[in-house]
């Protein structure tokens, strides 16, 4: 049985090419020397979107000779992801890429040479950080910690407990990610204020705004208490030195999954357990992950770059790093897995590939974005949207091996109609030759999410909804709303424009979404056939 480690790989490397797996083509112990010497490029969250896209993007590059030195991976969260899955076997990973058909391709990803946990209390780790940071040749940071990582305060607006205490106690033992991160950017300014750029990788809007916010601030708060020198501050806002780009990134990488781990026990590979962390973290030896991948990264580098474009990375300006995003965003992802999300919540659906089978829901989300969506699209001039919608609908929410769930896509959603229906709304009120009340399927979507909020799916059952910080007022407002009712009032919803950021009564829309509403309210089976109603 093969194992995934490094004299594995080596010695028995026939067998891994006959098991079907792609192997490294560079001479790791070089790479591993160059790195140690002159380090180029450090991440910042050692999850699975940064093993599955990032590093494989990187290893193409050394696979052509095109990079001479690895990736370091940092986690500020999670040790255990350093403990149980990068040391045990030799930060490799072994990717699983899976299309709709079926077909596997798999892969050793072996471009991360070191795997360190930024934690205080481990002195070696925290030495190699510094020394890292304190390198000239240190030429990028990226991260990929989810959009929470950057957040320093509460829903109250205030800082976290965790914020506060690393405020008091200065840059020496940080552990909020932001803190550490200013933590280590101060020893490089103090070694030489050497030039560096910070990239975030985060599926989230304006990133890099949001990683430059959180790393200012925590300087300037050390500064006003004169925990480091005023000079820092500025070495962070001077733009010739520091970056923070923006980037839109858009690969699915969800949770190992069983399948996949039986099918490459029955290859001859084991040691595939998945693993869930004190911290419930999902993860594996093993990455799975969706063939299509986007990333698009606003080219500002003080330092240099790999260049990564030669594995397919895009870099471009500012605006279009936001118009790709609000391509995704409001047009040709986002919208159609929000309205597949509340939809399968309350059809039964567990997975969003086997909705894309029914044909209601299927035409449902076409209509969306070809028909609603398409009209209004911001071209960003890289990317086609009517092909990027093609690839979407036909092989990656089609995908039975990417075991993303209608439950999970819902979560938020108080937090995402504003702008995956809200923007393309705005789209038709500032058009002449379009009219918001004339739309179907959009009115539709939010209507379904209504219905969505009374926990009770289209057989009258009751069911858990998704995490949501707006859950417990919106619910209020639907307070002894129950199936069958025939004046139920969801207008206190509907009106609430900071939550679609349009006034949807004074454009048409609003008395519609109320009455598909109450057509869903009519008994077991009305969502259903309220769909079949519009959706034709």
């Amino acid at each position: 049985m093969l194992r995934l480690d490094r004299s594995s790989i080596l010695g028995e490397a026939a067998a891994w090419t006959a098991a079907g797996v792609e192997l490294p083509q560079f001479d790791y112990e070089q790479v591993a020397r160059n790195t140690a010497q002159k380090p180029e490029w450090i991440h910042f969250g050692a999850g699975n979107i940064f093993r599955g896209f990032v590093a494989n993007a990187h290893q193409k590059l050394l696979d052509s000779g095109k990079a001479d030195t690895g990736i370091i991976a940092a986690e500020t969260f999670d040790f255990e992801m350093i403990d149980k899955v990068y040391k045990p076997y030799d930060n490799l990973t072994l990717l699983v890429l899976m299309n709709a058909r079926g077909g596997f391709q798999k892969r050793i990803v072996s471009s991360i040479v070191e795997g360190i946990a930024a934690d205080k209390s481990r002195e070696a780790d925290s030495c190699r950080l510094t020394e890292v940071f304190e390198n000239p040749s240190l030429q990028m940071a990226s991260f990929t910690i989810t959009e929470k990582g950057y957040s320093l305060t509460g829903p109250n607006g205030k800082y976290l407990g965790i914020v506060d205490k690393d405020i008091e106690g200065g840059p020496e033992k940080p552990v909020h990610a932001m803190s550490i991160v200013a933590s280590l950017a101060y020893k490089r300014y103090l070694k030489g204020a050497y030039p560096l750029t910070f990239v975030s990788m985060d599926n989230c809007s304006h990133n890099g705004d949001k990683l430059k916010n959180g790393v200012v601030t925590i300087a300037k708060e050390w500064a006003a208490k004169g925990l480091v020198e005023a000079g820092f501050v500025a070495y962070l806002e001077n733009e010739q030195l520091i970056a923070f780009p923006l980037s839109m990134i858009d690969k699915i990488t969800p949770r190992p999954s069983e399948s996949v781990q039986a099918a490459l026990m029955e290859q001859g590979i084991g040691g595939m357990d998945v693993i869930i962390t004190s911290k419930n973290t999902y993860t594996a030896p093993f990455v799975n992950a969706e063939i299509s991948e986007y990333l698009v990264i606003e080219d500002k580098f003080t330092n240099g770059r790999p260049p990564l474009e030669e594995a397919g990375i895009i870099f471009t300006d500012r605006d279009t790093v936001n118009n790709v995003e609000t391509m995704k965003v409001t047009t040709c992802l986002n919208p159609l897995h929000t309205a597949l999300a509340v939809s399968g919540c309350l059809l039964g659906y567990t997975l969003i590939a086997d909705e894309m089978k029914d044909d209601t829901l299927r035409k449902f989300v076409e209509i969306i974005g070809y028909k609603e969506g398409l009209p209004v699209v911001v071209d960003p001039g890289i990317l086609s949207p009517k092909q990027f919608l093609d690839e979407v609908l036909t092989e990656r929410f089609a995908n039975p091996f990417i075991p993303d769930t209608p439950q999970r896509i819902a979560t938020d959603t108080s937090q995402k109609v504003g702008i995956r229906f809200g923007e393309t709304i705005k789209s038709y009120i500032h058009r002449e030759d379009l009219d918001p009340a004339q739309l179907t399927a959009i009115p539709l979507a939010i209507a379904l999410w209504c219905r969505y909020l009374l926990g009770v799916n289209d057989k009258g059952e009751a069911f858990t909804l998704s995490p949501d910080p707006l859950l417990e007022t919106l619910q209020g407002h639907l307070q002894g709303v129950t199936l069958g009712d025939r004046d139920a009032n969801v207008r206190p919803i509907l009106e609430d424009e900071q939550l679609f950021g349009v006034p949807l009564y004074a454009i048409g829309l609003g008395s519609k979404i109320e009455g598909m509403f109450l057509e869903m309210l009519a008994g077991p089976g009305a969502v259903r056939r309220t769909l079949e109603k519009y959706i034709r």
